[in-house]
């Protein structure tokens, strides 16, 4: 990092000393980048942290690499000598490491590879065996598209030490492969990232989903809800340690742009950090205004949630959104949530015991028939990344809008006099972005009638169980968007307008008051409606709020 300057002038007439100055416009400037190195997590010696090390890469090699990626370095590790003050000449003892970066090179086979890894020069000969190689590679890719059955034949390959869960795997590798991001001319985008989130009982073997996925994703990021703070999750704001002024570093969700963002115990995450997701999730972006410093940054990312239910066990006396204690504007934006519930019932159990016993002490690869292997996968997926770009068909269109006011209608129930909201428009651009996902585990560029149907199946499978509101049985979106069902509203609006009927029959203005007990009594007399004193008060605190009556402890006045 230093130029040698000449110290005495070379003309015979001259011979001063230090007389050279520095032309900077003739100079030829080369470039220079300082980018840290982290061991990767299954590298660290048992009990102690991650190591960093400093690395200088120059010229060709500047950004060669992106931030998140796994990489194996070659270089010369050098010493540098540190000055105590910039005055004075005298030196530190301890010197400062680095690494002279020569070349780089992407690592990692069990991943997806969404951007190539670096091209070297390789001379002719091998770059034509290895277009041999690949090419002999796709067509395989593209026999196995073929097969009738490579939508199931994908779903077993999915953590095949998982038993079943098939709906939630299919649900996972429409994740994996993805949708189409839009970008309307307007300027207006549209996400092609699906969202999930798994809530369930203890043991249902969640977070070995989580895991699974997190080491498939092409950049992934895993955290965990008590573990991380909103400004880890976003950007934080640090000193660049060579020039001092202040820099932007990225949190885990910008660092897995373009990957699966994995949040394990989502529901024991604080407020502040679960609010950051909100814009990432439909935006796609991690606006921040801090410290002189205003930025958006890309946060294209899939985010892969798992929580437990409130009581930590699924309580079925209870709606979903007692169950589930996110707030409803977040759930809206995921496009698939699963119940996975631990039912008791004999077979299954014993099923499972087998299936889980069998992996201790057999070869579990020998079970398992017509698995494809995990490079396999990753190829097939990451080939259909990059390629394949279906398109909607006029078919499936017609389909999807259908579909799409079946299931508006369907809360237009002829015993209820109010209507039922069964899907909204987020439904709408997820069944899309899913749809697409099916379409493209097929290789197919046209997603077809069959894709939109197997896709309303899905969002069936997950939101029946998650939307159902109790009293009526039916699909309710509006549990899922405002933690009320319509039944229970409609309950609730009919018991206001009971007691207010009562008490303008029975009672007199400023006349003597009335027990809380002999209104229940008078109520059930009068409705045929189940009521219990919590339902009383509720509806009593709805009229006081109007200002008819006067409640006082546990007797009430007309006013």
């Amino acid at each position: 990092g230093r130029v040698t300057e000449p110290h005495i002038c070379q003309k015979e007439q001259c011979k001063a000393s230090n007389s050279m100055t520095l032309v900077h416009n003739r100079c030829r400037f080369a470039d220079k980048q300082i980018i840290k190195l982290q061991e990767t997590p299954d590298e660290i010696p048992e009990g102690g942290t991650p190591h960093t090390v400093s690395v200088l890469m120059h010229d060709k090699l500047v950004d060669a690499g992106k931030p998140g990626d796994r990489v194996e370095i070659t270089g010369i590790y050098r010493a540098m000598s540190i000055r105590i003050g910039p005055s004075q000449r005298t030196v530190k003892s301890i010197f400062k490491t680095y690494i002279d970066c020569l070349h780089i090179k992407k690592t990692d086979k069990s991943r997806l590879h969404i951007e190539d890894s670096m091209d070297t020069d390789n001379t002719n000969a091998s770059k034509s065996s290895e277009d041999g190689h690949v090419t002999d590679k796709i067509d395989k890719l593209k026999e196995l598209s073929k097969l009738p059955d490579i939508y199931d034949r994908l779903t077993r390959s999915l953590a095949p030490n998982i038993w079943e869960l098939d709906d939630v795997k299919r649900g996972l590798l429409c994740q994996l492969f993805g949708g189409n991001a839009l970008r309307l001319p307007s300027g207006a985008n549209f996400r092609g990232d699906i969202n999930i989130l798994l809530v369930g009982d203890p043991g249902t073997s969640k977070s070995q989903l989580l895991q699974y996925m997190h080491k498939l994703s092409p950049r992934g990021i895993y955290t965990s809800g008590r573990g991380s703070s909103a400004v880890g999750l976003t950007a934080y704001v640090a000193k660049d340690p060579e020039t001092g002024e202040t820099v932007l570093e990225s949190g885990a969700l910008v660092l897995s742009d373009k990957g699966v963002c994995c949040i394990d115990e989502f529901d024991k995450m604080s407020d502040n950090a679960r609010s950051m997701l909100h814009e990432v999730m439909e935006q796609q972006t991690v606006s921040i205004a801090k410290a002189g410093i205003i930025a958006s940054l890309n946060a294209r990312t899939s985010v892969l949630a798992c929580a437990n239910p409130s009581e930590s066990r699924y309580n079925p006396r209870l709606s979903v959104i007692d169950n589930i204690h996110l707030p409803p504007t977040l759930l809206s934006r995921f496009d698939l949530i699963y119940l996975i519930l631990d039912k008791a019932d004999e077979q299954t159990d014993r099923r499972l015991a087998k299936h889980i016993v069998s992996l201790h002490f057999e070869n579990p690869e020998v079970v398992e028939h017509q698995v494809l292997d995990l490079s396999t996968l990753v190829a097939y997926i990451s080939y259909s990344r990059k390629y394949i770009h279906p398109k909607l068909s006029d078919e499936a269109a017609e389909e999807l809008t259908r579909g799409y006011v079946a299931m508006r209608q369907r809360g237009n129930n002829p015993g209820s006099r109010k209507k039922v909201i069964t899907a909204t428009a987020r439904q709408i651009e997820s069944l899309i972005r899913l749809s697409e996902a099916l379409a493209r585990m097929r290789f197919s560029e046209v997603v077809g009638v069959r894709d939109v149907t197997e896709a309303f199946r899905l969002l069936e499978v997950a939101m029946q169980q998650s939307a159902t509101d109790h009293a009526t049985g039916t699909i309710d979106m509006d549990l899922i968007m405002t933690g009320v069902s319509s039944s229970e509203r409609q309950r609730r609006d009919n018991l206001v307008a009971a007691i207010r009927d009562l008490v303008m029959e029975k009672m007199q203005l400023a006349g003597p008051s009335m027990r809380m007990a002999e209104l229940l009594e008078e109520v059930r007399k009068q409705s045929s409606m189940e009521v219990h004193q919590h339902d009383l008060r509720v509806a009593l605190g709805t009229l006081q709020n109007e200002g008819s009556v006067f409640v006082h402890g546990d007797s009430f006045k007309r006013t």
